[in-house]
């Protein structure tokens, strides 16, 4: 039985988690944690949910707003996080029949022109519905198209961490995939780039200033750093630290979420990137619905985060249920039961 002393984390999760593994054993044997037949339930409900959106081509919260739409999207044809949407319906299960397809590829704007994140969002997305991206026709246009290649020839120094972490996913997402000869980054150099704007308090901001730090960037960053799988020793320290950075920054709700004029704001989203960046590796994998990060926390990540999820599939205060969707089905994912995969959920061969 646990006593009441602090428990010393033993060196090897002190480095995995960045020399702050919670050590108290209270909380660790009071917190809430996810029940697996609330998670059936919710991820259920949720699947329910956007298999409905799918077969509609509805948002989820406006009645008339599309989520593929030459129209509605002039530049990508499709509404902001439908490549983990679509990611998140392949990963409960769901089989895109061929009018999915063809709506997806149908609406798709993507190009030799086209930007990283765009590049990027669609090399997933159409991986997550069966389609090669290195073999890839647009609508409308006559020749096929290597979005991979196209990406690795864009170049990565003016771009927002986010977006880099973005393409460093994409590019490691499939094993096959190969660097062209006239790149203008590797896997290697953009997760250094990637580690290098690390902020002083050991998180990443979208702008690259201390002061716009938040869960989410860090979180993506370290995800993406990961996925990258280098051995350099910046990288590899960055890592570490940018899970510190979210130990430090969980509420006591479990929840992530970020401040703006000083109020907290945790949500579903924020949260669920926590979890995604915390099922990296095995031993930060129990903070995930087993043990407190911090001392006072009252419940899980995997619990808050199913907190958010409704009786119908929605998520509560989701300004977007393609985005809200896509990233707590993938959290759902990559929590996986309880068991560790290295595997992780943007990887597909």
């Amino acid at each position: 039985m646990l006593n009441n002393k602090l428990i010393a984390a033993s060196l090897t999760a002190v480095m995995a988690l960045g020399a702050v593994v919670p050590v108290m054993d209270v909380n660790a044997a009071s917190i809430k944690v996810a029940s697996k037949s609330s998670q059936t339930s919710k991820k259920k409900a949720m699947y329910t949910y956007a298999k409905k959106m799918m077969k509609q081509n509805k948002d989820g919260v406006n009645g008339t707003a599309k989520i593929f739409s030459k129209t509605d999207f002039k530049t990508t044809g499709a509404a902001s996080g439908y490549s983990d949407f679509l990611l998140g319906l392949k990963k409960q299960g769901y089989k895109f029949t061929k009018a999915n397809k063809k709506l997806v590829k149908k609406n798709l704007i993507v190009s030799s022109k086209s930007d990283p994140a765009t590049l990027a969002t669609a090399i997933i997305g159409l991986q997550a519905i069966g389609v090669n991206p290195t073999k890839y026709t647009p609508a409308g246009a006559k020749k096929s198209l290597n979005l991979v290649n196209t990406l690795y020839k864009q170049s990565m120094s003016k771009q927002t961490v986010n977006v880099q972490s973005q393409a460093l996913v994409a590019v490691s997402s499939n094993k096959t995939f190969k660097k062209p000869s006239k790149a203008k980054f590797s896997k290697s150099s953009l997760s250094l780039k990637i580690a290098k704007s690390q902020q002083s308090n050991k998180g990443w901001a979208y702008n690259n200033t201390v002061a716009s730090v938040d869960s989410d960037t860090t979180a993506a960053a370290v995800n993406a750093l990961m996925m990258g799988k280098s051995t350099n020793k910046k990288v590899t320290k960055a890592e570490i630290a940018g899970r510190s950075y979210l130990k430090k920054n969980i509420y006591k709700s479990g929840a992530f979420g970020y401040t703006y004029q000083g109020k907290q704001n945790p949500n579903a989203n924020s949260t669920a990137e926590g979890i995604l960046a915390l099922s990296t590796t095995k031993t930060s994998f129990k903070f995930v619905n087993k043990t407190a990060l911090k001392k006072g926390q009252t419940a899980t990540p995997l619990k808050t985060m199913f907190s958010y999820v409704k009786a119908d599939g929605s998520v509560k205060d989701a300004y977007s249920m393609v985005l809200a969707y896509g990233q707590v089905s993938l959290a759902a994912t990559a929590a996986n039961n309880g068991n560790y995969s290295k595997k992780l959920v943007y990887t597909f061969k």
